[in-house]
């Protein structure tokens, strides 16, 4: 009955509000964000921080923070703004990505804006202009350069734990976040336990809102949330997909994320040999793993250089062959190294099929996947091979591979493509080092 009352009172007031006035009331943030999807406030008796880093699981809320963050410092809405910030950098991990989640997205900047405040997007230029002249930058991650020069009052970094060149791109947005009396930044990501991560978290500057899917969950679908927390609730991999946890190692792991940070480099010298190596997925459709496909060299330093990952989610055949072809072509590579336990010479075939020029070496797994893998790690723990740039996806899979085949409970396809890289490449069929003879 109580909740009928208030229903009623609810209504009846609502009724007399005019539309401007019931919109907004539609528009203010502040009423109806959550409280981990508001900053704490930087003046008077607040906290005085320099980045707000939201740490959340997929779907949790963690854009349309962001967006409202840049709305209010654009449009100087308090308590978040004192007055409107005239230059805003937004980065993430691609310009694809920013424009189709931070500007477009269904809780882009674009979406919560009201008709009359909203920003243009000039494309063409990558930037948004609102009528108030309050600018917004976008930028990519892959090109920290392009960073240098630019300054800024304020930043949106976007899925910063995604970055390919993270702490680069990162370190260029510190030089440029000079405007204004207290330049600010808000980081929206799912967390990995990368080395930028923990630098960010280790600031005294940092102050940190976590946040789970399921706080979010009257938007959205009751059949994704229930399917997600069955399959990965309680997982590690849900923990830090879905509960926003920073997970670090399993104790067995043959790759301490220690040991894939030593072995980032920017670049590569000489390479005497390239190969693409494809784990193609067992089945096809919808409910089909990915096809791991990495790109790796051997330098003539006689390091492994891990180049590229162009594994593909798990569609029908020539979709990932024609990822394969590409990325072959696109690296000059010398050959195509596909594992053919299950599709046998129908692997090669579908290859052929999309380019018949190309040279593929058909290798067979006659042992288990973690046997497979030690020689492989061996050669990390021995300095041997390096990641040029950063692989998030692949080197969560090698973080989380355990001894039962799995990483992070699902088949490692691209640690699998990783490993017959090397192998391929450094590796003798024993297992043993290979031996360069002149």
């Amino acid at each position: 009955m109580r909740d009928l009352e208030r229903q009623g009172r609810l209504e009846a007031f609502l009724s007399t509000l005019s539309h401007t006035e019931l919109e907004r009331l539609a528009r203010d943030w502040q009423i109806w964000a959550r409280d981990d999807q508001l900053p704490p406030l930087a003046t008077g008796a607040g906290v005085p921080w320099t980045t707000w880093l939201l740490l959340g699981g997929r779907g949790a809320g963690k854009t349309r923070a962001g967006a409202e963050w840049v709305r209010a410092m654009a449009l100087g809405l308090e308590p978040i703004a004192e007055r409107p910030v005239a230059r805003i950098a937004l980065v993430g991990e691609t310009l694809g990505d920013v424009r189709a989640v931070m500007v477009e997205g269904v809780s882009g900047l674009m979406a919560v804006h009201a008709d009359s405040e909203r920003p243009t997007f000039r494309s063409s230029k990558r930037e948004l202009v609102w009528p108030n002249g309050a600018v917004a930058q976008m930028f990519s991650a892959d090109d920290p350069e392009s960073l240098r020069g630019p300054q800024f009052a304020a930043a949106w970094c976007d899925e910063l734990c995604k970055w390919r060149y993270g702490a680069a791109a990162w370190d260029m947005l510190q030089f440029g976040l000079r405007l204004g009396p207290r330049p600010r930044q808000v980081v929206t990501t799912t967390p990995r336990p990368s080395a930028l991560l923990k630098r960010i978290l280790a600031d005294p500057a940092t102050v940190v809102s976590r946040m789970r899917t399921a706080d979010n969950a009257h938007n959205l679908a009751p059949s994704f949330l229930a399917a997600v927390s069955e399959r990965y609730g309680g997982t590690r991999l849900g923990r830090q997909e879905l509960d926003g946890e920073l997970i670090e190692d399993r104790e067995d792991t043959l790759w301490p994320r220690a040991r894939l940070e030593q072995a980032r480099v920017r670049r590569h010298g000489p390479l005497r040999r390239i190969v693409v190596a494809v784990d193609p997925p067992v089945t096809s459709g919808k409910s089909a793993d990915a096809c791991g496909i990495v790109v790796a060299g051997l330098g003539e330093d006689e390091r492994g250089y891990v180049l590229a990952d162009c594994s593909v989610a798990g569609r029908q055949p020539l979709v990932w062959a024609e990822a394969a072809v590409r990325a072959f072509h696109g690296w000059s590579a010398d050959a195509i190294v596909a594992e053919v336990n299950q599709g046998g010479e129908l692997v090669a075939g579908v290859l052929h099929q999309v380019d018949a020029s190309v040279p593929v070496r058909m290798v067979r797994a006659t042992r288990g996947k973690w046997v497979r893998a030690e020689p492989v790690a061996a050669l990390y723990a021995q300095g041997r091979v390096r990641h040029v740039g950063t692989f998030p996806e692949l080197e969560d899979q090698m973080a989380e591979f355990g001894p039962d085949g799995l990483g992070g409970g699902r088949s490692p396809d691209r640690m699998d493509a990783l490993v017959w890289a090397l192998t391929e490449l450094m590796l003798a069929p024993g297992g043993h080092p290979r031996v360069r003879t002149v």
